[in-house]
């Protein structure tokens, strides 16, 4: 599940979980948290699986037989789920992406799974926007691409300012999205 070598076996993730239900201050050994450990455990392998992907790899498999399509690609409202890298919080939203095919096109699919190889990471909503967009830059070398992430941050909602119904909004516009307002404007409708 991780980059890291050596790093901690699925026993030592098991305990750890142990040992933060006993500092919560309950006793991890009683009938509804028994296995709360194992399954948490099995929860991060999902939650943090994009450490396991290489989000440049499902940009490979390009289509050239386009007939000169070279009209704006979007994909909008990408539903992902991830988790702050400040306090392991949940960050839930839509991420809407964007192209101007050079010849070139991709399976709209490997979009949304370069969206969910990102979000599944510990992650910075800025950090994750620019990922997202430089990876379907390098990878097919559009003419422009656009990338607006909208998301809620339980780090915000549920903890410190307790603030419900805020979203943020970060934005990547790349080529043509930056240097073309008629462009960028066509996307943000």
């Amino acid at each position: 599940m991780s980059e890291i070598k050596n790093s901690p076996s699925r026993q030592d993730a098991e305990a750890a979980v142990k040992t933060l239900i006993e500092w919560a201050g309950d006793d991890p050994k009683r009938e509804g948290l028994i296995d709360t450990p194992k399954r948490v455990a099995k929860a991060y392998e999902d939650w943090f699986s994009g450490y396991d992907e290489e989000p440049d790899e499902f940009m490979q498999r390009t289509f050239d037989e386009v007939e000169d399509y070279d009209e704006m690609v979007t994909l909008r409202g990408i539903e992902f789920t991830s988790h702050c890298e400040h306090h392991i919080a949940m960050i839930t939203g839509k991420a809407y992406v964007a192209y101007l095919p050079n010849n070139k096109v991709v399976g709209i699919s490997k979009l949304a799974r370069v969206v969910d190889a990102y979000a599944k990471r510990f992650q910075v909503q800025e950090k994750m926007t620019a990922q997202i967009a430089k990876c379907i830059n390098d990878s097919l070398q559009p003419k422009g691409v656009g990338v607006i992430v909208v998301a809620r941050h339980a780090c915000m909602t549920t903890r410190g300012v307790n603030k419900k119904g805020v979203d943020m909004v970060t934005s990547m516009m790349l080529g043509a999205f930056r240097s073309s307002e008629a462009t960028r404007m066509e996307f943000l409708e």
